[in-house]
């Protein structure tokens, strides 16, 4: 588990709110060493800024140092903007004179793709850890305090003094202080801070967060990655934020599925990549959003309304067909507009005065900007089965618009407007900013950021504050069946192998013997009762019913023996690297449900379960869930629930109902398998898990699993 020590954090802290500024390669011109110098002036009357180069005497009117050791004092934090071959030694020369913090806008290192990119910021970074001068970046624009107005970047653009509840981390610096910044100040979002790490050699994207939730300013923090330096540490501060009630939406680049080249099970090859992630950010709450506008209006809705007491919403315009597209598109979404209550559509009729019909969607013509309106809404957001209202309409400065910027904000229901006017218009617009209205511009955006606030209210009821599974510590009796498997590293373990480790995890498994002999396998299956199963059990052949191993419906004692001689033909000409134990006789499972369940690694994430439909039909559709490793029974049943096929296990046709709580038992115990065995286990695959009906349990009816080499 990641921890973040005092060291970390005040490091962060002197780089967002220094008392002193030092920037290291200033110029008059205006290039990034000039646009830090300006931006840190702007704080001059707060804020003692040095500008630091031997070229110069003064630079922008204030004196100018030859060094950091020529400094008067030892700055909070250095902006270090020299060529990347120089970088190192600045930093040793901030470490000589006490410097805590610094933040590195010099490119040239591993962006480069070059050896010796990497190298040189290899260095910078383990310099930083050594010394305990901390570092954001190389490669970045530089950190702002917006709600200080205390800017130590390399960006010519400002606020325009707008602050606000929102912390922005990015680790691209164009996209923080460029179409980030822009779209912020023209729709009147408020930031509190903007980050760009940069390359992260040392402080990265997590670390930063990290911090944000430690500040009452910020409410929700809105991110955008291209690549977590540490995903793990991240999923650590995911969890935290979750316990503190603090929203995380992110913008993840990378939606390619990019599946694992060497999977040899079906669980490696339906895992991609990016649906890794997708679960793994939605199993610990963070809100993952596809665009600049999306993150920056999501979020705004999120630090700007309450938590909403109930999921029903309600939409009003002065439009029948504005709010019936609106109503729509939450529709598609999945949100629900409830059938106005007695009490709400009698007292909204009496408003109109048949003009316009009270319903929800709520067309009521004029009367949206008429004295009334004010009234129309309080009966709609007080109808019993309505949390959030919607106001569509063209605002300009009329009396809807007004009402709403007024609003009570202790008020304990969200409220979003739509605006469908021009946004050349000001009046109204800026009054509706002003007042921290979250304001959308299409109805499809504003569906998705409702269902994301609704869905995030929700999770956190159920699951954000109560806080998530642990892994119970592994049993000797667990640890001697892996270590004695573990030898077999690289190699696919044969189905009788691979089903006993299952067993030590209390998986249960099909009735089935081991046997060499035809004549042992007849015996097999007298003990066992016809029909039977017959396979070939070989080592390293994860897909046997594609070779001809695997033998359904066996009914007498000749079948049996045919059976035997086939298989053990077949499997002695299996391939190379294949190693024939003899043949499995084992019960056959009927009037079942087949689901897979599984256990992947990814380098970055850990130790994943999936979840699917089984047979050949999950890979056609893909039709699984995942999780992070490990899960509990809450976890286990949304899992289920995603699942599409899963909808069997209900009963279907005259099959009967299956043994979820079974399922879901065995769900929890193979996470906690592939959580206990992460770093010796490669893959496992059941496939199929045979869920039987109400009461009667599963069975592990095919198992593979791999160990590292």
């Amino acid at each position: 588990m990641t921890t973040w020590t005092e060291d970390q954090l005040s490091s962060i802290h002197k780089m967002l709110n220094p008392r002193s500024i030092a920037v290291v390669g200033a110029t008059p011109r205006m290039q990034y060493g000039g646009r830090m110098l300006a931006a840190a002036l702007k704080a001059a009357d707060r804020v003692n800024v040095y500008p630091v180069n031997p070229r110069y005497e003064e630079v922008m009117g204030v004196k100018c140092y030859p060094s950091v050791s020529d400094l008067p004092e030892t700055p909070d934090v250095v902006g270090v903007v020299v060529s990347s071959g120089q970088v190192l030694g600045v930093l040793k020369e901030c470490h000589e004179k006490g410097v805590r913090a610094a933040i590195v806008i010099s490119a040239g290192f591993s962006e480069r793709g070059t050896a010796e990119g990497r190298d040189l910021q290899a260095q910078v970074g383990a310099y930083a850890r050594e010394s305990g001068l901390r570092i954001s970046g190389p490669n970045g624009l530089g950190l702002a305090n917006v709600k200080d107005d205390i800017w130590v970047s390399s960006s010519s653009r400002g606020s325009d003094g707008l602050t606000g509840p929102v912390g922005l981390v990015c680790q691209s610096g164009a996209s923080a202080f460029g179409p980030f910044l822009n779209r912020a100040v023209d729709s009147g979002i408020g930031l509190s801070y903007i980050i760009s790490t940069g390359n992260e050699a040392d402080l990265d994207f997590s670390d930063f967060v990290r911090y944000l939730l430690d500040d009452d300013d910020t409410k929700v923090i809105a991110g955008f990655v291209e690549g977590f330096k540490d995903a793990r540490k991240f999923v650590e501060v995911a969890k935290l934020a979750a316990e503190r009630g603090k929203p995380i939406v992110l913008i993840k680049i990378g939606r390619s599925a990019l599946g694992s080249k060497a999977a040899q099970s079906h669980t490696a090859s339906l895992t991609g990549l990016d649906a890794l992630y997708d679960a793994a950010l939605s199993q610990y709450g963070v809100i993952r959003v596809e665009d600049y506008d999306e993150l920056l209006e999501v979020s705004n809705l999120l630090a700007n309304s309450p938590a909403p007491t109930k999921r029903g919403l309600a939409v009003v315009s002065h439009s029948g067909g504005i709010s019936s597209l609106t109503a729509d598109m939450c529709g598609q979404v999945g949100l629900e507009l409830p059938e106005l209550g007695d009490e709400a559509r009698d007292g909204i009729n009496g408003v109109l005065k048949g003009f316009g019909w009270a319903a929800n969607p709520s067309d009521v013509t004029g009367f949206a900007n008429s004295d009334s309106f004010p009234e129309i809404m309080q009966y709609m957001v007080s109808d019993p089965e309505v949390g959030s209202l919607v106001v569509a309409s063209s605002g300009g400065d009329g009396q809807a618009t007004q009402v709403i910027a007024q609003r009570d904000k202790n008020q304990d229901s969200p409220l979003a407007f739509l605006w469908t006017g021009s946004r050349k218009e000001t009046a109204g617009l800026s009054m509706l900013k002003n007042a921290r209205i979250p304001v959308f511009y299409t109805p499809n955006r504003l569906a998705t950021g409702l269902r994301s606030l609704l869905d995030y209210h929700d999770w956190q009821r159920h699951r954000g504050k109560a806080g998530f599974p642990e892994c119970p510590a592994i049993s000797p009796e667990q640890q001697a069946a892996a270590n004695q498997l573990a030898t077999t590293g690289g190699i696919a373990l044969s189905e009788h192998q691979s089903k006993g480790l299952l067993s030590a995890w209390g998986v249960p498994i099909t009735k089935e013997t081991l046997v060499q002999n035809a004549d042992d396998a007849v015996k097999a299956a007298n003990e066992i009762d016809y029909p039977v199963v017959m396979k070939a059990d070989v080592t390293n052949m994860p897909h046997k019913t594609e070779a001809g191993l695997v033998m359904l419906g066996i009914n007498d004692a000749g079948a049996v023996r045919a059976a035997y001689d086939e298989l053990m033909s077949k499997a002695e000409s299996a391939g190379p690297g294949a190693a024939v134990n003899g043949v499995l006789v084992q019960e056959m499972v009927s009037n079942a449900a087949e689901v897979i369940v599984g256990v992947s690694y990814d380098s970055q994430l850990g130790a994943s379960l999936l979840f699917g439909t089984g047979g050949v039909m999950v890979e056609v559709y893909n039709d699984v869930a995942l999780r992070l490793c490990p899960i509990d029974e809450t976890d286990a049943l949304e899992m289920i629930a995603e699942v599409k096929g899963a909808r069997l296990l209900e009963g279907f046709r005259g099959r009967p109902a299956a043994d979820v709580n079974a399922l879901v038992e065995t769900l929890v115990k193979v996470s906690h398998l592939g959580a206990q065995l992460e770093g010796s286990l490669a893959e496992l695959d059941i496939n199929p898990l045979m869920v039987l009906p109400v009461g009667q349990g599963v069975k592990a009816a095919d198992a593979v699993a791999i160990f590292r080499a």
